[in-house]
């Protein structure tokens, strides 16, 4: 009998996951299954229940459950503790171990497909959620020389500064302190949630100023708000979050299964063009 995996959500109907393992599995030989689930909003728990008496292996979460699979989880991935939330997680017996590849993810679509290290760059993250929260550990390992986090409630990224303090050079600021910049960012990243409303952030056009890369972590919405901004600018590269979610996915897989698949193809075939 075939391997199960599923990715669990609610809606479930637009995720590009099934496909993405599916294409994974054909390309690498793995003998699974990989399926959609959709759970009722406060039914998690129980639903993920059934699906491993059924003897599944593993899980993709996405939105909204990404904080009950941590809680769910009997053991938990430094990944997945920093960001304090889930996306996948592993059946192992007893076992329900959680990890968070999110950021992985990002940072692996920015350094290796998109070619652009880390390594003593200024990043600019806007928005200070989920999203955010996951990529801040995988962004400071790659030793970029300052990360400056921003949001419209400071606050919440003062919070953030607080919890990976000692993790790297990550400082915090409001929209309004921006316009102050001597000079602008190498990376300008929006993981705020605006793009999904056709919002841009309230940034000042000076932070795209010399930038070498805009990235837009909301995918399939082609040129955004924010993707126009940055070309307006004359930003080199832009892109959206495809690679991540593709990137993130190969992580999971490889994980489960101990092959990782090749992305390129399967990026190449999901990507909206940015026009």
């Amino acid at each position: 009998m075939s391997d199960r995996y599923a990715v669990i959500g609610n809606p479930i109907g637009f995720s590009k996951s099934p496909l993405i393992h599916g294409t994974f599995a054909k390309m690498t030989g793995q003998d699974l299954v990989y399926e959609a689930i959709e759970a009722p909003l406060n039914g998690f728990k129980g639903r993920v229940d059934q699906f491993r008496a059924e003897g599944a292996k593993g899980l993709n979460i996405t939105a909204p459950f990404k904080l009950d699979a941590f809680a769910y989880a009997t053991e938990l991935s430094e990944s997945a503790k920093r960001a304090g939330a889930a996306n996948c997680l592993k059946f192992d017996g007893d076992r329900i171990i959680a990890e968070n590849f999110d950021g992985i993810g990002l940072v692996r679509d920015i350094t290796v497909n998109l070619g652009l290290k880390m390594a003593g760059r200024r990043v600019l993250m806007l928005g200070a959620g989920g999203a955010a929260r996951g990529a801040l550990l995988p962004f400071l390992r790659g030793e970029p020389s300052e990360l400056v986090l921003v949001n419209r409630t400071l606050s919440k990224a003062v919070k953030l500064a607080e919890e990976f303090a000692g993790c790297g050079p990550l400082i915090v600021s409001g929209y309004a302190e921006l316009a102050d910049l001597a000079e602008g960012y190498d990376v300008v990243v929006n993981a705020t949630s605006a793009s999904l409303r056709g919002e841009m952030p309230p940034l000042p056009g000076n932070v795209f100023r010399g930038a070498e890369l805009a990235y837009e972590l909301a995918y399939g919405k082609g040129l955004t708000p924010f993707l126009q901004a940055a070309r307006a600018e004359g930003v080199a590269k832009l892109a959206d979050g495809v690679g991540m979610l593709v990137e993130q996915a190969a992580e999971a897989f490889a994980w489960w299964r101990g092959v990782r698949p090749d992305t390129a193809r399967v990026i190449a075939e999901l990507t909206v063009p940015l026009s």
